[in-house]
């Protein structure tokens, strides 16, 4: 890789660390080409990205930068997964991490946050932001529906009489 190519991927990183929501990182040693293509796909439709970077250029990237304090995780074969979302990455990487061994999370960051590996399974279990708001609007709904059956349930009882009356003779 020349000084340039380097440079870029500095840049790119450095954006990374600074701009998403979680990063994860993770060792990948023992993977197949395969394996890391269907990690990369299933984060990719997650809504997030992988990206293997050399220890050195991703500690560089990592400077000045929220998630500075995470640059102890980058020892061996390692790799970022991150998103926008905080729950994406770490969703996608603990459900491949439990599927295939050799995906191995060391930690993570989310913002200034440091994220041990219990935490980064911990975020994982939360519900999406889609989820979270489905529920908000379940819970908004819930007391305009209760009202309408209370206010209609008087005039059910009298219909309901009314036949009874009516079917009596």
């Amino acid at each position: 890789m020349d000084r340039a190519a380097k440079a870029e991927l500095v840049t790119a990183l450095h954006d990374v660390f600074k701009d998403t929501g979680v990063v994860v990182v993770a060792h990948y040693a023992g993977m197949t080409v395969a394996q890391m293509t269907d990690y990369r796909r299933k984060v990719k439709a997650a809504g997030g990205s992988v990206k293997v970077a050399k220890n050195r250029l991703a500690k560089i990237a990592a400077k000045d930068t929220d998630s500075a304090s995470i640059v102890n995780l980058f020892k061996g074969q390692t790799c970022l997964a991150y998103s926008k979302d905080p729950i994406t990455a770490a969703k996608v990487a603990v459900q491949y991490a439990k599927t295939n061994d050799k995906l191995v999370i060391l930690g993570g960051a989310m913002g200034s946050t440091v994220l041990d590996p219990a935490n980064v399974k911990a975020l994982a279990e939360l519900p999406s932001l889609d989820e979270l708001r489905a529920k908000i609007i379940g819970l908004l709904n819930a007391p305009a529906t209760k009202i309408a059956r209370t206010v209609k349930e008087p005039g059910a009882k009298l219909a309901r009489v009314i036949q009874a009356k009516a079917a009596q003779g």
